[in-house]
């Protein structure tokens, strides 16, 4: 079944939410479909966590709406609360209970009562890969170890939507790609699930993703497609330091057909209308700014350029 086959589960129209003088989020239009993956992405106090927040009916809009699951998140905010799993960014679980005391705490929190109730703690405990670990405090677990107990919690009630706020953050890149395998299985399973990330990595592994920037949508749609809005082909070299960069930057910005440079890393993304016609320019401009440089190749976008692209493009006067 494609997206547009799909049947809308999260709907937002105009949906905006003030704190004071600051538009957190303003104006979003947005659909979700059941069984999507769907990343959030974009830098701090885009209002990715508003977003979520909003969703989650912890946060009332200022303005617009929101439907989950076919409810208002303003007028049938328990309706909602029962059929997601809302899994913030700040550590919560009580870090004195154990790994099998947390998941029963939450269990009786979402009302899992009986047979099922121990099936289920059974089930996450192997999910989670946390069998070993039942009897740990939670303060005493890793940081990765953490998230998955935080996520099996989440899970207890078995919700059909999970909003998951930059769950990685923090977590070392096996724990990130453990977790990541986790939320995989769960979306094979048909669970909708809304992430926001600040990795581009993550992103990739999404069905579709939203850009926000300022509070306002910028983008929407697959990572291919985003990554296609990047303008120009790309030249990528490694200035020998800091001040070969600046030189380098220096030497280019003013050259016909670049279009855009990135500082990525150690790295120097040169974004030119055409390679055939601007490479040996590059090289030959490089070479009278006397700049010392390594690994002069031609390469394809990732998410990180287009990332970077859009925002600069947002921030331009």
């Amino acid at each position: 079944m494609t997206l547009n086959q799909a049947a809308p589960i999260i709907e937002m129209r105009g949906l905006c939410r003030r704190f004071g003088a600051i538009q957190a989020v303003e104006g979003l239009d947005l659909t979700i479909y059941r069984g999507e993956i769907f990343g959030l992405v974009g830098p701090d106090g885009a209002g990715k966590t508003t977003t979520l927040r909003l969703l989650a009916a912890i946060l009332d809009p200022s303005g617009g709406r929101a439907t989950v699951a076919g409810f208002s998140t303003v007028r049938q905010s328990e309706a909602i609360k029962r059929r997601i799993g809302y899994m913030a960014q700040q550590f919560s679980l009580y870090g004195d209970l154990s790994v099998w005391e947390n998941l029963n705490f939450y269990a009786d929190i979402f009302g899992v009562h009986g047979r099922d109730r121990r099936a289920r703690i059974d089930r996450l405990l192997d999910f989670a890969r946390l069998r070993q670990f039942r009897e740990r405090r939670a303060v005493n677990l890793s940081g990765g170890m953490q998230k998955k107990l935080a996520l099996a919690c989440t899970l207890i009630h078995q919700p059909e939507i999970l909003l998951l706020d930059e769950p990685t953050l923090g977590v070392d890149p096996v724990s990130r790609r453990e977790f990541w395998d986790i939320l995989a299985e769960l979306h094979i399973a048909g669970t909708t699930i809304m992430v926001s990330t600040p990795y581009m990595d993550e992103a990739e592994r999404c069905s579709r993703i939203g850009l926000l920037f300022q509070g306002r949508l910028m983008v929407c749609d697959t990572t291919d497609k985003v990554r296609a809005m990047v303008r120009g082909e790309l030249l990528e070299f490694r200035p020998a330091d800091g001040e070969m960069a600046r030189l380098a930057t220096t030497a280019l910005s003013s050259m016909e057909g670049v279009l855009e440079i990135q500082i990525y890393g150690d790295l120097l993304h040169v974004f030119v209308d055409s390679l055939e016609q601007r490479e040996a320019e590059v090289v030959s401009r490089l070479g009278m700014a006397q700049v010392l440089y390594s690994g002069l190749r031609r390469t394809q976008p990732r998410m990180e350029e287009a990332f970077i692209s859009l925002i600069k493009r947002q921030e331009k006067p």
